[in-house]
């Protein structure tokens, strides 16, 4: 692929941007509480914005459309099945809790409603669940540089990293947000044509349907059995294990994009910010999944979309985004394809180092290393984080080479961390006679049993580290799989240990527990500012796609 001028003065023009809006709001940031909270002052429509941004990272965009190629329509599920409800949930249920108890953090949270090790068991798990994701992120544009732009691959990671490192320590969470938003609208600018283009080289939907095998095409079709659709899953894994463990433990538990609803103005700003942002996310599927179909019926119609082998010998799902912009774009547009590629990478990455900072900073620095310091001191501890965040990202980029599916990755760290803390958020939130025992020993239990059911079955050659006792269709599968057990032994071992040990007295969880907190009244009287009507109409339209598509 030959970039002309025009293309270099796009993605130059792009990181000058948001280089300069760090600098520019260097000057309003002056505390610990403006570089990691924004001094929750944030309006509700960035907020909104940049909670979808911040989960619109390269790994989306390009894992997205390598599981359409991969999977096909099923695919889907991670949004109709794996995302609304559970954002609702999030701005209904949970936002009163987090954002009523003036927690800085998720962490936080379960201090006052726990106590201070299962915080510290969460800080840490979070902190390295961020920085191997935010690795991954950066593995994903250096190798998008590689393919596209030629360029040296260590050489891509390191000056791709430095941009994030530049904005984010200039000016904190809110260069982190603002740019979110701009990056939010490059990433749908920039790919909405590709798939118009697509769309009309294979001759529209009709194309598609003719060109592409009827068993991806589906959602529910197939998912009496796991040998019966392509992603190797049932009704059972598909249901438990993504619509309800994985989604609710990642949309309701991740501090990564449960910030972004933290810092906006108000309560009522922070329930609707997941919501609002539920519109748009039930619409991407458009712009992340399709794609990776539409190059299966390129490769039926013509030459030359052949996706490539990696070193392992599989399938790089991961070119499907890469091959389309370099045999669909012409120059000019080529650039800004490649910039929305670039920003969905800086959304993505600098999303996971401002959710990493204030953890270590506040959760796991002023916790345990030094309680009573300034704000300044804090601020200055939250900088060093943010360095030290980058190249830990650095190094983990390396550790996603092996994957040919980037999403296969991640929904396996996410069943290792997300899927037990839902599990005790669950208990902890809705069951007041949850004790901070057992919320520890089930976090504890749920996090082994993940990683010995992953070294006791394998999918695609990895796993079986212990022994090969059952092996998975896919990756896919074998994550929804260990999301689900590892849930259901938290839940076990949390009520067991809970019934054994003494509960916080009920004066003491005053709004931190669903049963002992004063209810929200709706004061506008305008159902579309009533976060329950809003998910309500937003369920109802997921609902249509999934019977449209069934």
């Amino acid at each position: 692929m030959k970039l002309e001028f025009i293309d270099y003065l796009i993605i130059t023009i792009y990181f000058v941007f948001v280089i300069g809006i760090g600098f520019l709001l260097k000057r309003q940031v002056k505390s610990a509480n403006d570089f990691l909270m924004s001094n929750r002052n944030i309006p509700l429509w960035i907020t909104s914005l940049a909670f979808i941004s911040a989960n619109l990272g390269a790994q989306e965009v390009l894992g997205m459309a390598a599981n359409g190629a991969k999977y096909g329509l099923y695919t889907a599920h991670f949004y109709w099945l794996g995302a609304a409800l559970a954002m609702i949930f999030l701005g209904v249920f949970m936002m009163p809790f987090y954002y009523g108890s003036k927690a800085r953090s998720v962490p936080e949270y379960l201090k006052l409603r726990f106590d201070e090790k299962t915080r510290t068991f969460n800080a840490l798990s979070f902190a390295a669940m961020t920085v191997f994701s935010s690795g991954v992120s950066l593995y994903a544009l250096a190798m998008l540089m590689d393919v596209i732009l030629g360029w040296n691959f260590d050489l891509s990671i390191w000056v791709a990293a430095a941009v994030v490192f530049v904005y984010i320590f200039m000016g904190g969470l809110t260069s982190a947000v603002y740019n979110e938003v701009l990056q939010f609208f490059l990433i749908v600018l920039g790919i909405a044509p590709l798939v118009f283009i697509g769309l009309y080289k294979v001759g529209g939907w009709e194309g598609i349907v003719a060109n592409v095998q009827d068993y991806k095409l589906h959602m529910w079709k197939g998912l009496d059995d796991p040998s019966h659709n392509p992603m190797g899953v049932d009704a059972f894994s598909m249901v438990f294990g993504l619509g309800f463990v994985l989604a609710f433990g990642y949309w309701c538990t991740d501090f990564l994009v449960v910030q972004r609803a933290m810092i906006s103005k108000n309560l009522s700003d922070a329930q609707r910010t997941p919501i609002i942002a539920a519109i748009p996310k039930i619409l991407m599927p458009i712009i992340v999944i399709l794609p990776g179909i539409i190059i299966l019926a390129l490769q039926n119609k013509f030459t030359g979309y052949e996706l490539p082998i990696n070193a392992n010998g599989d399938t790089n799902y991961n070119m499907v985004l890469p091959i389309l912009l370099q045999k669909l774009y012409p120059n000019g547009i080529l650039g800004v394809g490649i910039t929305a590629l670039i920003a969905s990478f800086m959304s993505g990455m600098a999303g996971n180092v401002t959710a990493f900072n204030t953890v270590f900073t506040f959760d796991i620095y002023q916790s345990h290393i030094k309680k009573n310091g300034s704000e300044k001191h804090y601020y200055y501890v939250g900088k060093i984080a943010t360095v030290a965040g980058i190249l830990i990202s650095i190094m983990t980029a390396y550790v996603a080479r092996g994957f040919n599916n980037i999403m296969d990755l991640l929904q396996l760290v996410f069943s290792f961390v997300n899927a037990p803390l839902f599990a005790t958020f669950f208990l902890g939130m809705f069951w007041k006679k949850t004790t901070g025992h057992g919320a520890f020993w089930g976090l504890l239990a749920g996090t082994a049993t993940a990683t010995i059911t992953h070294g006791l079955t394998v999918a695609e050659g990895k796993g079986g580290w212990i022994a090969n006792t059952h092996e998975y269709f896919s990756g896919t599968s074998q994550a929804f799989n260990i999301a689900w057990i590892s849930f259901l032994m938290c839940v076990f071992v949390t009520i067991v240990v809970s019934l054994f040990t003494k509960p916080k007295p009920e004066e003491e969880l005053v709004g931190l527990v669903y049963s002992l907190t004063p209810k929200q009244t709706d004061k506008s009287k305008i159902w579309y500012k009533n976060p329950l009507w809003m998910g309500i109409v937003v369920l109802l339209v997921t609902l249509i796609f999934n019977i449209i598509f069934f």
